[in-house]
């Protein structure tokens, strides 16, 4: 069975909205787009060529698809991966792409993406696509949470855990923290929630 891991830049406070840049996603008058730049550093970016350089295929929401489509095309050289994973893409509105090889899914995401789970193939990972993750979490669906929790608060934008999170324990399985103060954490699920007594 194939995992979903969902990799999230995210502050202390939980926002994932618009880590890359400043015009990433301005929705709801979003005015920090770019917060992750400060923190870069060789420890991180060898963390994150770790996870970019693992077998993988892609589960995104329309809008990072969107937004990854014209760029990554013509930067193969720095995510080789990225043009050959097989995008799966979550969509009403859209059917096609140039993009290859991508495969749109409409209607029921959350029934959809459990059958492709069942499949054989790499692993999924999320990136960006807070709309979709929501929905991952509240069918249960996502195996892993890779995070790089930043030292700051954003006070305002979309968040990772929204309504509709389900309880569930997690265990750490790797962890690091890079000289800019960025924790790199592996969340593996673990089950139900236990409580003292």
């Amino acid at each position: 069975m194939r995992k979903i891991i969902v990799l999230e830049h995210i502050s202390m406070d939980g926002v994932i909205q618009a880590p890359g840049g400043p015009e990433e996603d301005t929705s709801d008058s979003f005015a920090y787009g770019g917060w992750i730049a400060p923190y870069s550093d060789a420890t991180l970016g060898t963390a994150l060529r770790k996870q970019m350089n693992s077998p993988f295929d892609l589960l995104v929401g329309r809008k990072t698809f969107e937004i990854w489509e014209p760029y990554w095309p013509q930067h193969a050289d720095i995510w080789p991966g990225v043009n050959t994973a097989t995008k799966y893409v979550a969509s009403n509105t859209r059917t096609s792409s140039q993009w290859q090889p991508s495969v749109f899914l409409n209607g029921d995401i959350a029934e959809k993406v459990a059958k492709i789970k069942q499949q054989e193939g790499p692993d999924l990972h999320v990136w960006g696509s807070g709309n979709l993750i929501q929905t991952l979490i509240k069918h249960d669906l996502v195996d892993v949470f890779w995070l790089m929790i930043y030292p700051l608060t954003l006070g305002s934008g979309k968040r990772l855990f929204a309504d509709g999170t389900i309880p569930a324990a997690f265990k750490v399985t790797e962890s690091i923290v890079t000289p800019s103060g960025v924790i790199v954490v592996n969340y593996e699920h673990a089950g139900a929630i236990k409580t003292g007594s």
